[in-house]
């Protein structure tokens, strides 16, 4: 699959990979952090921002697509960098394709299986007559019956479009309803990537734990680990300096 992308910067290549109900356009301030530093590439994963839709929604699937954009830019390896189920994409890839990462960086995820948890998400944005809405605050207005929190909706409904014809979803929401179980699947047991990781984990998420470590361990014996103070899940958001500050660290 041809997935969008955004390019920008100058020097080798990075590639991120946002998360699960995102798209390139999440990185895009982190982005502009590193312009004189990298070769950017904000991709769109299948299903997300501009990217196609398509009924098959799996990491395999995800891999390749990342590889035939690989492929098209001539990138025989590049430093690759993904976040939440982003994350996931870039370490199958790791473990698929070792020679063509030269770093990994993978924010706020393990390697291991995470029951499905994005139920309430789901129900809130299938809840939307996209018929019936009118502006972006009907949206909002109808998903904070499920969503409270107004940051968590804003991020949501930027997976809103608008055309002459009224709204629509940027996403494949059914597609991604239906299959939101491949999402949390682990990695396979015994594949390993042994280049240089660095694993980010917000200090106040629960989703990189210290019961986590020796699963990293063992797909990413070459691993460091950085815990991020004051962020959640959404590190790159809520403590941007501090995540360019690891990247260049790391990378650099």
């Amino acid at each position: 699959m041809k997935l969008n992308f955004k390019k920008s910067g100058t020097g080798e290549p990075l590639i991120i990979l946002h998360g699960l109900f995102g798209s390139a356009d999440n990185w895009f301030s982190i982005a502009k952090e590193l312009e004189n530093d990298f070769t950017l590439y904000l991709v769109d994963q299948r299903n997300h921002g501009d990217s196609p839709h398509s009924d098959e929604w799996n990491y395999e699937v995800m891999v390749e697509d990342l590889r035939e954009l690989m492929d098209e830019e001539g990138l025989s390896e590049a430093y690759l960098m993904g976040h939440s189920m982003g994350g996931k994409t870039a370490m199958n890839f790791a473990v698929t394709y070792p020679d063509r990462v030269e770093k990994l960086i993978v924010a706020d995820i393990a390697p291991r299986y995470y029951p499905v948890h994005h139920q309430t998400i789901l129900e809130g944005l299938n809840s939307i007559n996209l018929s019936e809405t009118y502006s972006r605050k009907d949206a909002d207005d109808q998903l904070a019956k499920y969503i409270p929190y107004p940051g968590i909706r804003q991020f949501l409904l930027k997976s809103l479009g608008r055309d002459r014809n009224g709204f629509y979803w940027k996403i494949n929401l059914p597609v991604i309803t239906e299959n939101i179980e491949e999402v949390g699947k682990a990695l396979e047991e015994d594949t390993v990537y042994s280049g240089p990781t660095l694993f980010l984990a917000g200090a106040n998420s629960n989703y990189i734990q210290q019961s986590d470590l020796p699963d990293i361990l063992a797909h990413f014996p070459n691993y460091e680990i950085e815990f991020i103070e004051g962020a959640g899940h959404w590190l790159h958001a809520e403590k941007p300096e501090a995540v360019v500050r690891e990247i260049r660290r790391f990378l650099i």
